[in-house]
């Protein structure tokens, strides 16, 4: 869900795994009619562009119930305008950083703090790409001599700069596969070492993550979050990482808060990384969980009302576990 839809009075939004919107073409949802962006021709044929995703998916049905697909050739595509990361978003790439492995595979979110986490992980090396999303850190890693030149760098869909671009239709490893193949947990689940990281807007004592809802509205959308976190949760090494801020500047608040009141996108993440420090919750009691949340993550202006918080909830209790 993009800023173009968030305030009109006609959206109706449907929650879904990115995996399964497919799913949702072939019984509940059939599309009459599918519009794409495609390439202009390269060697006779046209491409998806920076998105195959779940189009794939909608066109066959289309075509399949006799229905109608329209394709625009378009040579520009959608660039994002880059930001410097600050002080807090490089302390949380570079923690993030900390949990990436040589010969590990790689999943990145969109936004700033992926980008700066990909930013200090040059140095690894073998690295795999296994990602809904490809953007400039992937191509960073490729020129910096980080990624395994035996493995395919996958992704459903790009959005990058466009130097980035020139990369992408040049790289003899990037491939773009449909979204039922990049978002199944089970395969994701398969690489070693799957570092996942994605953001959300609040996170909660119970560790549960709101990555779509501002004051129960809908914002964006939670996309392929949940699958990527089960996927790395089951991965030989993985981490399911939520990384983000932990005081929102604009709302003049904490991002680590006493219990979600919106829905949840995602949850037993096994990190979650703030410039205030890691807490790493994996096989965690929730007692311990909740502390270390707070010790290591929440910002020192939020403690002592998550504290208080944390005692009401039956979070805390004498003696708990660190």
């Amino acid at each position: 869900m993009g800023p173009g839809a968030r305030e009109d009075a006609m959206l109706d939004y449907l929650p879904m795994r990115l995996s399964l919107v497919p799913r949702l073409f072939n019984t509940t949802r059939p599309p009459d009619a599918v519009l794409v962006h495609a390439s202009t021709p390269r060697g006779g044929k046209l491409s998806l562009g920076v998105e195959v995703n779940i189009l794939p998916a909608a066109i066959e049905q289309v075509r399949r119930r006799g229905g109608l697909v329209v394709a625009q050739m378009n040579s520009h595509m959608p660039s994002p305008s880059e930001r410097d990361p600050d002080d807090a978003a490089l302390a949380i790439g570079e923690r993030v950083a900390s949990l990436a492995n040589d010969g590990g595979t790689l999943q990145m979110g969109i936004g700033q703090l992926p980008n700066a986490a990909v930013g200090h992980m040059l140095g690894k090396r073998e690295m795999g790409v296994w990602s809904e999303l490809v953007s400039d850190g992937v191509m960073r890693l490729d020129r910096a001599g980080a990624l395994d030149p035996a493995r395919n760098v996958t992704a459903s869909f790009l959005f990058g700069s466009p130097e980035f671009y020139e990369w992408a239709g040049e790289s003899t490893q990037l491939v773009m596969r449909r979204t039922e193949i990049v978002n199944d947990p089970t395969n994701i689940s398969r690489h070693q070492s799957m570092l996942s990281i994605n953001t959300a807007l609040q996170i909660d004592l119970y560790a549960q993550a709101n990555a779509s809802y501002v004051h129960g509205v809908i914002y964006s959308g939670f996309g392929g979050q949940p699958d990527f976190v089960t996927g790395a949760l089951h991965s030989a090494g993985g981490h399911a990482v939520m990384a983000l801020r932990s005081w929102h500047d604009k709302t003049d608040s904490s991002t680590l808060i006493p219990l979600l009141h919106d829905p949840v996108c995602s949850f037993q993440h096994s990190v979650v990384v703030t410039e205030q420090g890691l807490a790493s919750l994996f096989g965690r009691s929730e007692h311990a969980q909740a502390r270390l949340l707070i010790e290591q993550a929440a910002h020192p202006r939020a403690r002592e009302s998550l504290w208080k918080a944390a005692w009401s909830l039956g979070l805390l209790r004498t003696g708990d576990e660190r």
